[in-house]
């Protein structure tokens, strides 16, 4: 399998290097338009910024390279001509969701016949298999559920589009317990059970899909500017997508007005803001921006916080996260962050810090193999007064497992 993956970067990779060449022999951009178009359709950005940094390693000058940008905005500026809405361009955040969902519904349709065969000729090793590959992919809907939650509806609710979001996120959690159900179900070879309880679920997906495509999407669509939506698409890859590789056909950078100029200086920006040639005095010691960031990226838990005004500030990008976050939760009120049914808890868990009657919140789950151990704590400064709270999950299976003793000479 990685080697049909490899083969099919490097032919898009020539492909790439083929445009940039006739590019570098003086053909007009016009010209180069539908070979790129047909590229970059089924090309995710990350593919694209891969082939690029790719072919400057090769020794292709960064100039060539960067005259891409042209033929991307003349793509991009004839596809919007072409067909009116950006939600309509492969690559929006909005076309991904449509496209996930046209997917959706093949996967239904799929469960659907297999569990109906076992039901009525009852179970054996092809439809079994079968049904479980079917299985595994119908749960890929929880990437879309959680770009909805982390990266669409915190940006709608800055609009004060609340209530629909969160009716939203509550079917999202209904649906999940019909899933989580089904797989109890397939582990006790419960099939009549495991059919009527796919029905429930497959029911439920099919309105919500209903619900977001003729309502959900139009309204943002209408609600959200473009500097917005590219803010959500920048977010979406560190959730990923069910079922698609979307398309870099609609470009954010583009579609919120920056010019490759522009996206450097930004970059030169970035960097220089962090690039931690200062040190920051603390209580005790002092460091600078990189290595708090460092530090903070690379503890064995993830960490969140939460600020007095119950806005999210911060969360530790690590490397293997043990509950998705994206750039979108930043800003937003931590009551939003959570599904409708737990927010009662989340505020009798803040007003109890502000009050100084609890000290600490803790919860433990069961993930599959992971034992996750998640716990709040209160943050307050030298006067006393309330700052927020901290949030930190761990993954402690491996914890639960010592005995005895190991000493630092041990090691």
């Amino acid at each position: 399998m990685s080697e049909v993956i490899d083969n099919n970067f490097l032919q898009k990779q020539e492909s790439l290097k083929h445009i940039i060449k006739q590019l570098h022999q003086g053909v007009p951009v016009e010209k180069l338009k539908k070979e790129f178009h047909k590229l970059i359709k089924n090309t995710s950005a990350e593919e694209i910024a891969d082939m690029e940094n790719s072919l400057i390693n090769e020794g292709f000058p960064v100039e060539e390279v960067q005259r891409l940008c042209d033929v991307h905005a003349s793509v991009f500026e004839d596809s919007l001509k072409k067909i009116g809405k950006a939600g309509k361009i492969p690559g929006h955040p909005v076309h991904s969701y449509i496209q996930e969902n046209k997917e959706l519904k093949k996967i239904l349709k799929n469960v659907h016949l297999l569990l109906k065969r076992v039901n009525r000729k009852g179970p054996n090793e092809m439809l079994i298999r079968g049904f479980e590959q079917q299985f595994i992919r119908l749960k890929e809907i929880e990437k879309h559920f959680l770009r909805k939650e982390n990266q669409l509806f915190p940006a709608l609710e800055k609009q004060n589009f609340v209530g629909p979001t969160k009716v939203m996120w509550g079917k999202h959690d209904e649906i999940r317990q019909n899933i989580r159900q089904m797989d109890v179900y397939f582990i006790e070879n419960e099939w009549v059970k495991l059919f009527k309880e796919f029905k429930t679920a497959s029911s439920a997906l099919k309105k919500l899909i209903f619900l977001e495509e003729k309502i959900l999407y139009p309204t943002s669509l209408r609600k959200l500017s473009k500097t917005e939506w590219a803010q959500i698409k920048r977010g979406e890859t560190e959730i990923g997508y069910a079922w698609i590789t979307p398309s870099n056909l609609w470009d954010a950078n583009l579609a919120a007005g920056q010019t490759a100029v522009q996206q450097i200086e930004a970059l030169e920006i970035d960097q220089a803001e962090i690039s931690g040639l200062g040190k920051i005095k603390l209580d005790s010691g002092e460091l600078t921006r990189d290595q708090i960031n460092l530090m903070l990226k690379n503890l064995p838990f993830d960490v969140t916080f939460v600020d007095e005004n119950n806005k999210v500030c911060y969360y530790s990008d690590t490397a293997e996260r043990i509950f998705p976050r994206s750039p979108g939760i930043i800003g937003r009120e931590v009551q939003n962050c959570h599904p409708p049914k737990s927010v009662h808890v989340v505020n009798n868990i803040i007003k109890s810090f502000k009050e100084k009657t609890k000290n600490v919140a803790e919860f433990w789950i069961k993930s599959g193999k992971l034992f996750i151990h998640i716990r709040y704590f209160p943050v307050y400064d030298e006067n006393g007064d309330y700052r927020g709270t901290i949030e930190v999950s761990q993954e402690i299976s491996d914890i639960q497992k010592l005995t005895g003793e190991r000493r630092l000479l041990d090691w």
